[in-house]
């Protein structure tokens, strides 16, 4: 008899379809449709009948539940049409309150579609790449169309399109990278031309071109393509390339041979040598002293000698350079040091390059704009004109350089004006400063970042604060303090000699304290400077006034946000569509950061202005874009959550920890709010993240809090967060606790119909209670959590209660069942791409050995698991299997290496909440016992304290030099 998931294959990456031995399956009308995607989407889990109305419905009234059970029995019919009447569906199931679709990752065509671009991805990575392009090839050919094509407009639906067509595109430009490493750049151009046209914004593409054009024997062309992905960038997004694309322009055009074949991976950053700029062109020295207007500096200029050299070297090979960044960043004076420097430089040198200037042009009181012409007349001593083309027309002939300070809110009529100068006088150049680009043909923009807070900005508190108060010294501990305040205030120049002239009345602690209230604190600038400098609320409203409507809003949305974003994160918290012209406004306006190099692009707002912008919205305002940030947190934490055991789990487990500042801003305003529930399903799609992170005491923080505020949530809600306390508890080196709160998420999973979490929280049970000495049947449980997950149909979850079923029967000393047990569970996680099962059992294998005495094999297994483990972040597994390293060590003698990974994971595991000989209380205190034999506790503690002293880098460098892995995955 032929199985359902041989017989039922879905696909979902174009319009929704179902085939059933080979032939269409009639899906039924469009709501029916969107009801099969909610559940290929949930991949296996129960989805209650509420959520199928509210989610399918969500844009009209929802009927009545007589109607979703007549649409689920009309699938049934389709999917499985041999099922005899009055038969159980072993397809799409009932469970509980809701339904499950019972399908295998084999029958959809999504989950094959990842597997490939997985397995593609390693290829090339692993120096294959024929066999590379061979597996991205197919994982393409899977596509018909858009992912989930009929409803991906759906709330419920965008979460799982979005990442779909994310990883298309990555597939994409792995699969033409893997064709130019074979040697088939030529083939390739064409196709990259075609990706690039397509999605112009992600870099890798162009770089991608770029080298194959190199190959193909057109470097012109190849430099042509770096150019006009440099000019779409700035036009658009208003940022600089990224490393990458810099590093290969200067490459190309050094010919660097190593871009030659057989080349480095594609995209890599290539070091190219640095370019001496073009010379000045000799001068005729004059007697005259040099003329300018440029006010003496009233204090010290501190730090930035980078930005000064790379400004000084823009300027020599462009005639407009404009520094843009956030108000206060040091603009004005970075653009005054750099052209006094230039002033000296030709005085020095008896050269009259710039000896007409500089000139200083200060706009920011300018509100007129025919008056433009005439000011910049004046400040250069030139008589007054009405027009730019008089303007030029004196100053033709002359070698100046002209300072336009604060252009941003006369931005159509300053770039008119320096357009007219630059075309009719050769040899003006022009530096302005403004908090958006001018946006001119020729113009290099030089985005001027904050100071750092360890060097730069804490040398600029400390030399502010001893100028306005005599006599002022620094306490022992005020250097670390002034370095975190300085952090704390985005390492913008304003603000930090602001907060330095309050040390007149307040001390560096004090400072520190006030900072929540920051725009209270930090007033009262120097006489003398202008008024949007007086204060930090004035220099940041500035910005703000000059905004649109549309990005003034999304601008103030935004605030809610804790970290970093991208595009779909401020379409969903902004609320406002399309979102990428004001987007694209407030990078523009500096009052947003693009991050260079990140795809799909990534953006930031510096701490004060975002303190500025939460501050603007009403109480009314700011709860809905709460709510709205609360809705896209969920949404992305469970389409996340069903992919993190499958072969794209290290990838998404970077991403939230990118997210992990959002999430924790969306359970602060969910529990604030009393929602309670919401903080409770949160956590149950966290948990994964938490437990391989090691974030033990804040998952278990935040669910203590959510459990407290949902005392009526219902039992499908509680079983899974109930779980995830289950597990941290564990973690956390506490099995007792842990195997009590296991026996009741089990009954609530059961009370929900929840057969993926009670076979998790059985086989998890069974094993804490072993390690908790309660009077269990360890064999029959763990075989009821087997038999549970393959009912299931998630292979994943047999890979992971087969291995747990294993780490019971080890902890019981039944050897020869545990490792049947393993060998099952290692292929079941093999199937489904969860490699953390199948290391799982080999850190087992690995401590069996070391029983044994076998120290040689432990180490074997070892460097295979670390190598993995190095790859995808996790830290508590990674904690455990360094523990057991260090006797694996020892028992081949090397006690003294053995002591020195004992300190590190000491000193590792208490930041990260984590300790192996509490969480593995069988053989950790063993382990630990087998290193400190084999030396003194002199030697011990001095080996052990070297230890404490390394980072978890460092200690992975010394791990891969003392156990070198055999294969990597």
């Amino acid at each position: 008899m032929v199985s359902v998931a041989e017989s039922v294959r879905f696909g979902v990456l174009g319009t929704l379809r179902a085939e059933v031995e080979g032939r269409p399956a009639h899906l039924g009308g469009p709501r029916q449709r969107a009801v099969l995607a909610m559940l290929l989407i949930a991949r296996g889990r129960n989805v209650s009948a509420e959520r199928i109305l509210a989610d399918v419905w969500e844009d009209s009234r929802p009927p009545s539940m007589t109607t979703l059970h007549g649409y689920v029995a009309d699938l049934r019919r389709a999917l499985e049409p041999e099922r005899a009447s009055g038969a159980p569906a072993r397809l799409l199931v009932r469970e509980g309150a809701g339904y499950a679709l019972r399908a295998a990752p084999a029958m959809v065509d999504a989950e094959r579609f990842t597997d490939l671009a997985a397995r593609g991805r390693r290829a090339l990575e692993d120096g294959e790449p024929d066999h590379a392009a061979d597996l991205l090839g197919q994982a393409l050919a899977l596509w018909r169309g858009p992912a989930y094509a009929e409803v991906a407009e759906a709330a419920f639906a965008v979460p799982d399109a979005t990442r779909l067509e994310e990883l298309r595109a990555a597939v994409r430009e792995d699969r033409l990278a893997a064709v130019v490493a074979a040697g088939r750049h030529v083939a390739a151009v064409g196709e990259l031309e075609a990706l690039v046209s397509e999605q112009p914004l992600r870099e890798r593409g162009w770089e991608l071109l770029a080298l194959a054009l190199y190959r193909s024997g057109r470097q012109a062309e190849a430099l042509a393509a770096l150019r006009r992905v440099r000019r779409r960038l700035a036009d658009e997004l208003g940022v600089e390339p990224g490393p990458g694309l810099r590093d290969l322009e200067a490459a190309v055009l050094a010919q660097d041979p190593r871009l030659l074949p057989p080349p480095a991976r594609p995209g890599s950053a290539l070091p190219g040598p640095t370019r001496p700029g073009p010379g000045r062109s000799p001068r005729v020295a004059e007697s005259s002293p040099p003329s300018g207007n440029l006010p003496f500096a009233l204090s010290g200029f501190v730090g930035r000698r980078t930005d000064l050299a790379a400004v000084a070297g823009l300027l020599e090979e462009h005639r407009l350079v404009t520094l843009t960044g956030p108000g206060g960043v040091g603009k004005t004076r970075l653009a005054l040091e750099v052209a006094r420097a230039r002033a000296h430089d030709d005085t020095r040198d008896g050269v009259s390059g710039s000896a007409d200037g500089p000139w200083l042009v200060e706009l920011g009181a300018l509100r007129a704009p025919e008056l433009l012409a005439a000011t910049v007349a004046t400040a250069l001593g030139l008589p007054a004109t009405s027009s730019a083309e008089q303007l030029a027309a004196v100053l033709a002939g002359r070698d100046a350089l002209i300072v336009l300070d604060n252009c941003e809110h006369l931005l159509t009529p300053v770039a008119t004006l320096v357009h007219t100068l630059l075309t009719r006088c050769g040899a003006v150049r022009i530096l302005g400063t403004s908090r958006e680009a001018l946006g001119l043909t020729g113009e290099v923009v030089y985005e001027v970042p904050p100071l750092d807070a360890a060097t730069d900005a804490a040398d600029l508190f400390l030399s502010r604060a001893a100028a306005g108060v005599p006599g002022w010294t620094t306490g022992p501990d005020d250097r670390d303090t002034i370095t975190a305040l300085c952090a704390g205030l985005d390492g913008i120049p304003l603000a930090i000699e602001l907060a330095a002239a309050q040390c007149r009345t307040l001390s560096v602690e004090q400072i520190a304290g006030a900072l929540e209230d920051r725009f209270t604190l930090l007033v009262g600038g120097p006489a003398g400077r202008p008024d949007r400098h007086r204060t930090l609320l004035d220099t940041i409203a500035w910005s703000d006034d000059l905004l649109l409507p549309d990005e003034r809003l999304l601008f103030h949305r935004l605030g809610v946000l804790g970290g970093g974003f991208d595009l779909e994160t401020a379409a969903a918290v902004g609320g406002i569509t399309p979102v990428l012209p004001p987007l694209s406004a407030l990078v523009r306006k500096s009052l947003v950061t693009a991050e260079p190099g990140t795809a799909p692009r990534r953006y930031r707002m510096l701490e004060t202005v975002r303190q500025y912008a939460l501050a603007a919205l009403s109480p009314q305002e700011l709860e809905e874009t709460r709510a709205r940030h609360r809705a896209w947190a969920l949404a992305r934490a469970e389409s996340v959550e069903r992919h993190l055991r499958g072969p794209q789990g290290a990838v998404l487990l970077d991403g939230l920890s990118r997210d992990q500042p959002e999430f924790r801003a969306a359970f602060s305003s969910a529990l604030a709010a009393g929602d309670g529930a919401y903080a409770l399903r949160l956590g149950g799609a966290l948990f994964w993240f938490w437990f391989r992170m090691g974030h033990v005491a804040e998952g278990l923080a935040w669910l203590s809090e959510a459990f407290a505020a949902a005392p009526e949530a219902g039992p499908a809600v509680r079983a899974r967060a109930r779980f995830a306390v289950m597990a941290l508890l564990y973690l956390a080196g506490q099995p007792a606790r842990s195997h009590e709160v296991a026996r009741t998420a089990v009954e609530e999973a059961r009370e929900a119909g929840d057969p993926v979490t009670e076979a998790g929280a059985t086989a998890y049970g069974a094993y804490t209670g072993v390690l908790a000495g309660a009077p269990i049947d360890v064999t029959a449980l763990t075989g009821r959590a087997v038999e549970i997950a393959r009912h299931t149909a998630q292979t994943w979850l047999e890979a992971e209660t087969l291995m747990v079923r294993g780490m019971a029967l080890r902890a019981l000393g039944d050897l020869p069942a545990a490792d049947a047990a393993f060998q099952e569970a290692i292929a079941a996680a093999h199937a489904s791409g969860h490699d953390w099962a199948a290391d799982g059992a080999a850190w087992c294998d690995m401590k069996t050995a070391s029983d044994r005495g076998d120290g040689a094999r432990a180490l074997a297994v070892a460097g295979d698991l670390l190598a993995a483990m190095d790859r995808y972040g996790d830290i508590s597994f990674w904690l455990v299997t360094v523990h057991s390293t260090a006797r694996a060590l020892a028992l081949t003698g090397r006690a003294e290496e053995a002591a020195v990974l004992m300190g590190a994971v000491e000193a590792i595991g208490a930041r990260a909440g984590v300790s192996p000989a509490l969480m593995d209380p069988l053989d950790g205190p063993r382990e630990a016992a087998a290193v400190r034999a084999a030396l003194t506790p002199q030697e011990y503690e001095r080996h052990a304290a070297r230890g404490r002293e390394l980072s978890r880098e460092e200690t992975s460098r010394l791990v891969r030099a003392l156990v070198p892995g055999r294969r990597s995955r």
